[in-house]
């Protein structure tokens, strides 16, 4: 089952980085990242085209009190969601508290271990903090930089599915679980 999420007043702060709710004051750096070619597509959103876009999402972060801002030296460098999971595809995990992450990193910062960071300080936390038993992560099958992160997280394949994008193409999708007595 999908735990009810609210991080509206949570701070995680890892060796690096602040993992912090979104403000409407981070959307020149929101729209700095989510506007560059490749960054959204490889997580199945289109890149931004325009501030109004940006702010629209900035403002559903805000609202719906479940995707961090990832902060660096001040600077908001991308982003981390405790999605809900998909129940009709893994009904098996019915009777457990499970949540799904999402992620985006600007370009201009990957490869720097930046993203696996973010991801292990949510991962503390959800276990920790707000006691889950499954966190999901998928990735697509082409996409081998949101695969490497997973597996730093210890993040293990599970099965593959069908996903259709938000730029209207069909991909294959490759779902990984993390469990907690995993840990």
């Amino acid at each position: 089952m999908n735990l009810e999420i609210d991080i509206s007043n949570v701070v995680i702060k890892t060796e690096r980085l602040i993992l912090r709710p979104w403000k409407e004051t981070d959307l020149d750096d929101f729209f700095e990242y989510a506007s560059v070619d490749g960054v959204g597509e490889m997580a199945g959103w289109p890149h931004h085209k325009s501030k109004e876009e940006s702010k629209l999402i900035i403002d559903s972060f805000i609202n719906d009190k479940k995707t961090f801002a990832i902060e660096y030296k001040g600077k908001v460098i991308g982003s981390l969601g405790i999605e809900e999971y998909n129940e009709n595809t893994l009904p098996e995990f019915k009777d457990k508290k499970v949540r799904e992450l999402g992620f985006v990193l600007s370009k201009d910062y990957w490869g720097k271990g930046f993203m696996p960071e973010a991801v292990k300080g949510v991962i503390d936390y959800l276990f920790n903090q707000l006691q889950l038993d499954i966190i999901v992560c998928c990735h697509f099958a082409n996409n081998i930089q949101s695969k490497r992160v997973q597996e730093k997280c210890g993040f293990k394949f599970y099965k593959k599915r069908r996903y259709g994008t938000g730029y209207g193409t069909i991909e294959d999708d490759c779902i990984n679980i993390l469990c907690k007595n995993e840990v």
